[in-house]
């Protein structure tokens, strides 16, 4: 089996006709049909039934043909990658979070480390949920975490960067959005959006809220869903102030809450490169220099 080859497949399954593939592809047709043989006769099954009206996918080929893409892709990424890494850079820094608004600062921290340190990629991930299991797999090598998720993980360091507090999001049309600070009572009839993967600190404000009894509540599966709803006027919701994009879209609202969320950088024991050190530090100082940011 080789890229060609596999290249050959996914194209057929693309257009489920020889002719057309091969054309595509740019060889004759009996070429194409002989790679796709050959391709099915290392594997040990169809990939595709063939027919006068073309081919279409088999089960296992079904299968196959959706495994390979997946391959094929991370393949070209690599690639890409290697590529861009050999003309440039010298090492590479891997930063995970789970949106990219949750590191407001990102951008100015890599231009800084562009300046201090230019033969250094830094390469952002972006995983919404299992974002630490991929890092403790080092999949990465910095992760964005709330703290309380990094108790009693070992041989990691954590790095304190800021404290985000919770934040009622509406309609900018909405009554509560010309407040300065919303409070419980505020609420009171309207219906709040809860759920979503929420951290522990905003489940039980959330939960506080609901058992008032005078706040209605249904639930949404994530963030992006809660604000669809929001956007449509179904209700509000809260949300911690790291999810902010500050596009200007909805209006964020400081919630009248103690509760906050202690936003902290995680790296590996073993992983004592000085560029490491640096961007961390970075990304600590722009955050220190931002007191008056809303987070």
């Amino acid at each position: 089996m080789n890229s060609k080859q596999i290249e050959y497949c996914i194209e057929l399954a693309r257009t489920l006709n020889f002719g057309r593939a091969a054309d595509n592809m740019f060889v004759s047709q009996p070429t194409f049909s002989y790679q796709i043989k050959q391709l099915e006769e290392e594997i040990g099954f169809e990939i595709f039934e063939r027919s006068g009206k073309g081919a279409a996918l088999t089960p296992a080929g079904e299968q196959f043909v959706t495994t390979m893409t997946s391959v094929l892709n991370q393949v070209k990424y690599a690639v890409e990658q290697g590529q861009n890494f050999s003309a440039k850079y010298k090492d590479s820094i891997s930063i995970c979070m789970m949106v990219r608004s949750a590191l407001y600062f990102l951008p100015e921290a890599m231009r800084l480390m562009a300046d201090e340190h230019p033969e250094v990629q830094i390469e952002p991930q972006f995983i919404y949920e299992n974002s630490l299991n991929s890092f403790l797999r080092n999949d990465s090598d910095i992760l964005l975490a709330l703290k309380e998720q990094t108790r009693h993980i070992p041989s990691i360091n954590v790095h304190a960067l800021f404290e985000s507090r919770i934040y009622l999001i509406a309609r900018r049309d909405d009554p509560l959005a010309d407040k300065n600070l919303v409070s419980t009572e505020d609420l009171y009839g309207r219906s709040l959006m809860v759920g979503g993967g929420s951290p522990a600190a905003l489940r039980a404000v959330q939960q506080r809220l609901i058992n008032t009894g005078r706040i209605d509540y249904f639930n949404s599966p994530d963030h992006d869903t809660t604000l669809t709803n929001v956007a449509a006027g179904r209700g509000v919701c809260l949300a911690p102030g790291f999810l902010n994009d500050h596009s200007g879209q909805f209006a964020w609202i400081p919630f009248d809450c103690p509760e906050t969320f202690s936003c902290v950088l995680c790296t590996h024991k073993n992983d004592a490169r000085e560029s490491i050190v640096s961007f961390v530090n970075i990304l600590k100082q722009l955050y220190s220099e931002a007191k008056a940011f809303p987070l």
